[in-house]
């Protein structure tokens, strides 16, 4: 009889043990089998379904407006933390989503002067936004604009956190513009993480948006979200096959833009800037000065913070911000105006940037 009770006893203690196992081998086997993977180079249709005009760019057009913003896929809002941060939170509430999503279309119908909208985080289908399609929310915004999505993570399950899972995601980069390009292209970056962590996270790229000039030449506005949460290693990779690229295609007599979520400082920036205490646990890789070749303009609005950490919701006395979404030009380009716009990260953990630039 104490026998029996024992085994009893020990099966009652292994039992969870047992079926958690069977649960994380299961994920895996499932993460394995539904692994995306990219092609390195992959053309992305051109949507013109919301009354968007084909329109080409003129020789009248020498200057050009444009807005980068990391819309932190509409679940990041000031009212948020995240776990990946040090926060608790795994997803906002339903209701603080479809505010923020609300607020970010607002702001970009107040927009709608620009030229072009470099969108980063934007989901298609994900559990973290309760399955709302923000491309079409923003294109709705955006209504006589074409537009692009290239996207950077999709995984049929997230298991993170075990007991709320993630879940479902499918997001990317997106481009709308009142110009139609002739092409768009997503290329893949290189560089992953190690299994099984990369089977549940992003397939890093940037999104090309190719128009014809006049001159018979590009203008090539180029989409960008590199790594987070790396020790910095991948996100060199990235940025010496994007560096190639660029120098190849500058070669050709291209104009090029570069904006997006770097997830790092431009070279001069000083990541501690808006440091609201003498010491914060948080510090910035940043770009080496000598990165790029002579010429090529580095363009942010070092006075107002583009990003916020997650610890906890948005503090503006104490909360760590920093400036990581700018723009990169050719030396073909000239930057007339960058600026910040301090929206209190309302609705996203990023804050938009406008820049004017010109042809020489």
């Amino acid at each position: 009889m104490q026998k029996k009770m024992i085994l009893k006893l020990i099966l009652l203690i292994l039992s969870p043990l047992l079926l958690f196992g069977i649960y994380v081998v299961g994920v895996l086997i499932y993460g394995t089998f539904n692994d995306w993977k990219p092609e390195e180079k992959t053309t992305i249709s051109i949507d013109t379904k919301h009354d968007a005009n084909e329109k080409n760019i003129t020789s009248t057009d020498s200057s050009f407006t444009l807005l980068i913003w990391n819309v932190g896929y509409g679940g990041l809002g000031a009212e948020a933390d995240f776990f990946y941060d040090g926060g608790q939170m795994v997803r906002s509430t339903k209701e603080n989503v479809g505010k923020y999503v609300n607020g970010i279309s607002e702001f970009l119908k107040s927009n709608t002067d620009i030229d072009f909208a470099l969108l980063q985080e934007v989901d298609v289908h994900s559990k973290r936004s309760y399955y709302t399609n923000e491309y079409d929310v923003f294109s709705n915004a955006f209504n006589s604009y074409s537009s692009s999505i290239a996207l950077n993570f999709k995984v049929p399950f997230v298991p993170i956190k075990y007991f709320d899972p993630i879940g479902h995601v499918e997001s990317g980069v997106a481009t709308y513009s009142k110009y139609t390009p002739k092409n768009a292209t997503r290329y893949q970056f290189p560089g992953e993480f190690d299994w099984p962590t990369r089977l549940f996270n992003l397939d890093r790229c940037f999104l090309v948006s190719s128009y014809v000039l006049p001159n018979g030449k590009e203008l090539q506005i180029i989409n960008t979200h590199n790594s987070a949460y790396d020790n910095g290693s991948m996100k060199q990779q990235e940025m010496d096959y994007l560096k190639k690229y660029l120098l190849a295609e500058y070669e050709k007599g291209n104009y090029i833009i570069v904006g997006g979520d770097w997830n790092q400082c431009a070279p001069g920036f000083k990541w501690d800037k808006f440091a609201k205490t003498p010491e914060t646990d948080y510090s910035q890789i940043s770009i080496k000065a000598d990165f790029m070749p002579s010429g090529w303009t580095w363009a942010y609005d070092g006075d107002i913070a583009t990003n916020r950490k997650l610890t906890e919701k948005y503090d503006a006395s104490k909360t760590f911000t920093t400036v990581i979404d700018f723009y990169l030009l050719s030396p073909n380009l000239k930057v007339e105006e960058v600026k910040g716009i301090h929206l209190d990260f309302q609705n996203s953990d990023h804050q938009p940037v406008k820049m004017k630039c010109s042809l020489k």
